[in-house]
């Protein structure tokens, strides 16, 4: 794997910094709770909703401010407050990032504090120079061409230097367009391999291994 020519280095969170199923059920569990409490539906009805909205706009709660007029920094603070010590620390992965040249970037449809929490608990605080989640893409989240066209005005790169990291497929296909380099990291992999995938691994510490040596 040749990398010599990136020097942004820009990483989903979830599932691809750490594997996040423990604390995405108590997650979609507040979600779905937020969800019946603020519009009356029982439990089978919010969740209905929340995942038609994830599914259609890329964020639940993007569908809940535009029909429902939710305040969305009210949901995302309410359902990202989750128990976060299921995480453990990853001192592998934190040397792995450390010893990335260039600048170390987060880059996800969280919000509400969630991303800072994360990397606090996995101990990873301090690796980045900043955290670019839905907030800060005005609740335009991936894989809307105007989150990454976002995320390139506010921390000012190129992306013909950078290298978005992801563990979804279709979050990376925009990010080529623009002109990122790209990366998946899963256990399974792409068959046939779109043209848009530069590189993938089966996960972000073999990824970061192989970009080293």
């Amino acid at each position: 794997m040749s990398l010599a020519n990136i020097r942004t280095w820009v990483f989903d969170l979830d599932n691809t910094l750490y594997p996040a199923r423990a604390l995405y059920d108590e997650i979609g569990d507040r979600m779905t709770s937020y969800i019946a409490r603020k519009t009356g539906l029982d439990t089978e009805g919010a969740l209905e909703i929340r995942e038609r909205y994830f599914h259609q706009y890329g964020a639940t709660v993007v569908g809940l401010m535009r029909h429902h007029g939710i305040d969305a920094r009210d949901f995302l603070l309410d359902v990202h407050e989750a128990d976060h010590s299921v995480l453990e620390p990853d001192p592998d992965l934190r040397a792995l990032i450390a010893a990335l040249p260039g600048r170390r970037i987060i880059f996800t449809n969280g919000g509400g504090g969630h991303a800072q929490r994360v990397l606090t608990s996995l101990k990873l605080d301090g690796l980045f120079e900043t955290v670019f989640d839905i907030e800060t893409a005005e609740l335009t989240p991936k894989p809307q061409r105007a989150s990454y066209e976002r995320l390139l005005a506010h921390c000012s790169f190129a992306a013909a230097g950078a290298l978005l990291i992801e563990d979804t497929l279709h979050n990376l296909e925009p990010a080529h367009d623009l002109g990122f380099t790209t990366a998946l990291v899963g256990v399974v992999h792409p068959d046939p391999r779109p043209a848009y995938l530069d590189y993938w691994a089966p996960d972000v510490k073999a990824l970061l291994r192989q970009a080293l040596a």
